[in-house]
């Protein structure tokens, strides 16, 4: 085997996609470090407003305080480490359901019950830890580093691109679809980067998108992967109609865990993160959203044909946790001008790991 066998189309190994600390280190390096979706900007859009939200195992809170500023922090309460709170609304402050410790939207520490019975209590050293939050159209993003350089570099030409599909400040959100995978998250990912499984795997999914090799264009980018598949010309019996404003499927992650799709049709998309809850099993959401005059017919059929496809891919990424577990395999060789995109993301992995 070559001696960089990921530069040469082999694998990550295999053990990477088991082992506990191999989790630990990409919480450290990978997700610690890197903007993710985290949720709707519409739920922190009103001064008073606050969100909860999570980078890969960071609670993350962010608020919209009175002065109108986007705020984020880690939603650890500087006490004794409880998560602050769950969920989203507004209010004027934030409190510790453990022992009050109570939290202005700016991030400061406004009051600690019997604090003023230790003579060296700095309330004034016991904020929230800051992060970062930034939004992109109805998008929230979020980095759980303070320091984080801003979200436009990770982002790149993907606004453009989507731009020449859709007008994101036209699409409503129309809801979420939560789903778990007893899988690593990786290989979630990767089975998202790649149409070569969708002729076997995903009838449906073939009969409206053409996932002939010289038809699905894959794109790498710096920050991002791109695939685009355009509608057959002569397609079989259709789950939704795809035939509207939007020519052709984008799909696209945002490195190194958010994705986006955009299916051939009416005005759509949806996103939302992968999340690892350990090293076998993963956590995420879609967000839907559509545009204003899309019929609700039209919206039912798309996310039932999402579901089936969904439901076709937890069978798949389950089956390769439980091989790449069974230890006898120590990894894989990609085909590139199919699974191309798959190497960039492991090439992404491997630098943050190194």
């Amino acid at each position: 085997m070559a001696a960089d066998p990921v530069e040469h189309g082999y694998t990550l190994p295999y053990r990477w996609y088991s082992e506990a600390e191999t989790l630990r280190l990409e919480q450290e390096r990978v997700f610690a470090r890197s903007w993710t979706y985290g949720g709707r900007a519409e739920e922190v859009a009103e001064p008073g407003s606050y969100v909860t939200t999570r980078a890969g195992d960071v609670p993350l809170l962010v608020t919209r305080a009175r002065d109108g500023e986007l705020r984020a922090f880690v939603n650890v309460c500087r006490h004794r480490g409880a998560v602050l709170t769950e969920g989203n609304g507004r209010r004027e402050t934030i409190q510790c359901h453990y022992h009050a410790w109570t939290y202005g939207l700016d991030g400061a520490l406004r009051a600690a019950p019997r604090s003023d019975r230790e003579p060296d209590f700095d309330n004034t050293t016991l904020g929230l830890l800051p992060a970062s939050a930034e939004t992109w159209g109805p998008f929230l993003f979020v980095n759980p580093d303070a320091r984080a350089a801003p979200l436009r570099d990770t982002l790149g030409e993907l606004p453009a691109i989507l731009d020449s599909a859709l007008d994101l400040s036209r699409l409503r959100f129309h809801s979420r679809s939560d789903y778990t995978l007893d899988a690593n998250w990786k290989i979630a990912v990767e089975n998202f980067l790649e149409c070569y499984h969708c002729s076997i795997a995903h009838p449906q999914f073939s009969s409206v998108v053409d996932v002939d090799p010289d038809a699905y264009v894959l794109e790498p980018h710096p920050t991002f992967a791109s695939a685009f598949g355009r509608i057959r010309e002569q397609p079989k019996a259709l789950p939704y109609d795809p035939h509207g404003e939007v020519a052709r499927g984008q799909f696209h992650l945002l490195f190194p865990n958010v994705k986006l799709n955009v299916m051939p049709g009416r005005a759509n998309l949806s996103i939302g993160p992968i999340h690892p809850d350990g090293p076998d099993r993963t956590t995420g959401y879609l967000d839907y959203f559509f545009g204003e005059d899309v019929e609700a017919a039209w919206i039912d059929e798309l996310l039932a044909f999402d579901d089936q496809v969904g439901v076709e891919d937890r069978a798949l990424v389950e089956s390769v946790h439980r091989g790449m577990r069974s230890g006898l395999v120590d990894r894989g060789r990609l085909l590139l001008s199919s699974e191309g995109l798959i190497h960039e993301f492991q090439r992404y992995v491997l630098a943050r790991l190194a």
